[in-house]
């Protein structure tokens, strides 16, 4: 049984796509299941006319708006490997569903417009990767359009993000003069726009071409020889040990939406990325091959099947086999659940999975038992796996139903989307009115769609502004203490928070009431 399922575990790859917005994270994974053969056509997030969306783009606000607000997850087998795909939301409004993704993979792949080099929302996801020390392999795409030079685009790479590069294959010209791509991994040179074996170049032992080709008299070859051969000389080593610490990254390049390049990349990918590792819990090192079953819920997602109303918790699956219709422990209740309804996705295509191991992910049908972050497992011992960060949201609206006579879907509605993490639910202690606190605008208006095309109700959001939230530490708190510039309120675990006007509403706040202890959940990482 262990044999076969260290087999079995070893044959996972589980890995992020993370990018700044537009950068083509969406265009990749549609080419990667090309690849995978889990999808015969892709549909480009440009071709919003044709009828196509993207695959992973299954909720309708963004099939309208061809922008990911979502995590998707997507499995396929390739070449002896289960790869297992999550395709991150690239817009900064939800960065923290990609956050709590990040924690669910073993590795990630950045996407890099090499027209607009290392953008802002791409720094913040690499520090997180960094933090986890996880590997991270780069794709430099749209190297179809001009762009900076690929000497200066490593170089952005090493200076903003702190890592060091080395690059898996080069590109020959650029736009219009892109030709193809020298690859130092595999020994060869990949044309663009050529099909069959036509399409690959042998090397000599001296990196030159071995066959003849028209190619020989460009300039451009000439030129990417010099710069291969300066790489060679000057640039980083190769290093597996660096890779897997998330200190070298191997780099590629490419143009997704043309597919080319991006075969190459995940040939080398499934080389060198890490099969699913051991992880720290309560309870120590939790090894991915133990007998004992267990994972995390890293994502809540109500409504995936409008024709079912369902609400489906992701699993990463940390250690041992998962069995349909087994018995577990969620650990932070101590109480029993049976696992008897589960299933494997293609963004929203999803099938009943019978069996999975550590590295995969699964949805459980959730009737309300589960919480973002909760452990579950087979082992006695009731171990919990590290806290997912939780935002501390910096918009408020307060919100109400249109119609009251709507309030029965209106309160389900609100919960079941509180539920998946995106947006916070406050009450305020007096009169008890609904706030919702969000780090970025684009979310209330996802809550605003949803809530009109899933629970069929219309809702007013009132803006209060930009407030810093501060929970309290005690139980018991003082309702007297609320005020217009520091408002009490409960969130929807019934713990008492603040929401301050500004920093000095905070600090005049503190100086005033030492014996009440506020905390940041973010500072608690």
């Amino acid at each position: 049984m262990v044999d076969t399922l260290q087999e079995e575990v070893g044959s996972r790859r589980t890995f992020a796509i993370i990018s700044h917005p537009d950068a083509g994270k969406t265009t990749l994974t549609e080419k990667l299941l090309l690849f995978g053969g889990a999808i015969r056509d892709a549909g480009t997030v440009k071709a919003r006319k044709t009828g196509k969306y993207a695959t992973s783009d299954w909720m309708e606000i963004e099939k309208q708006r061809g922008i990911s607000v979502t995590s998707s997850v997507m499995q396929f087998d390739y070449s002896g490997f289960r790869v297992n795909i999550l395709d991150t939301p690239g817009h900064q409004d939800f960065s923290e569903d990609t956050y709590r993704t990040l924690m669910a993979v073993d590795s990630a792949v950045m996407i890099v417009d090499s027209a607009k080099g290392i953008e802002d929302q791409t720094i913040k996801l690499f520090k997180v990767c960094r933090m986890r020390g996880i590997p991270i392999f780069t794709f430099f795409n749209k190297l179809d359009r001009q762009g900076k030079t690929p000497l200066e685009l490593l170089a952005e790479l090493e200076e903003v993000l702190g890592i060091e590069s080395y690059p898996m294959n080069w590109p020959i010209g650029m736009g219009k003069d892109f030709v193809g791509i020298y690859d130092r991994f595999h020994n060869r040179i990949e044309q663009f726009k050529s099909e069959g074996d036509e399409r690959f170049l042998p090397l000599n032992e001296d990196g030159e071409l071995a066959v003849p080709h028209e190619l020989k008299n460009s300039p451009l070859y000439e030129q990417t020889l010099e710069e291969i051969m300066l790489l060679t000389e000057a640039g980083n080593q190769f290093s597996e040990e660096k890779i897997a610490k998330g200190e070298l990254s191997p780099v590629f390049f490419g143009s997704a939406l043309t597919t080319f390049g991006v075969q190459t990349f995940l040939d080398a990918y499934l080389k060198f990325a890490p099969a699913p590792q051991p992880r720290n819990a309560t309870s120590g090192e939790v090894n991915p091959v133990s007998n004992d079953f267990s994972g995390f819920i890293f994502k809540i997602q109500a409504n995936m099947n409008p024709k079912h109303r369902d609400r489906i918790a992701f699993l990463r699956i940390c250690s041992g086999k998962f069995e349909r219709g087994m018995s577990v422990f969620l650990s932070r209740t101590g109480k029993p659940i049976n696992l008897s309804s589960s299933t494997q996705f293609l963004a929203d295509d999803r099938a009943t999975v019978n069996e999975a191991v550590s590295g995969d992910i699964i949805g459980l049908y959730d009737t309300g038992n589960y919480q973002i972050g909760d452990t579950i497992t087979t082992s006695k011992e009731m171990y919990q796996f590290e806290r997912l960060p939780q935002f501390t949201p910096e918009l408020f609206v307060r919100v109400t139903a249109k119609n009251v006579m709507k309030q029965k879907h209106f309160h389900k509605g609100i919960h079941q989307l509180v539920q998946e993490g995106a947006i916070q639910l406050f009450k305020t202690v007096r009169m008890e009115e609904y706030l919702l606190g969000a780090v970025g605008q684009l979310q209330f208006e996802v809550f605003e769609h949803r809530m009109r095309n899933e629970y069929n109700v219309e809702v007013i959001m009132e803006r209060i502004g930009s407030k810093i939230t501060r929970w309290a530490e005690d139980e018991k708190v003082d309702e007297s203490l609320h005020s217009s510039r520091s408002i009490l309120v409960k969130d929807r675990y019934d713990k008492y928070a603040f929401l301050f006007e500004n920093e000095f509403a905070l600090r005049w706040f503190n100086d005033k009431n030492p014996d009440v202890k506020l905390y940041n959940p973010m500072d608690l990482r």
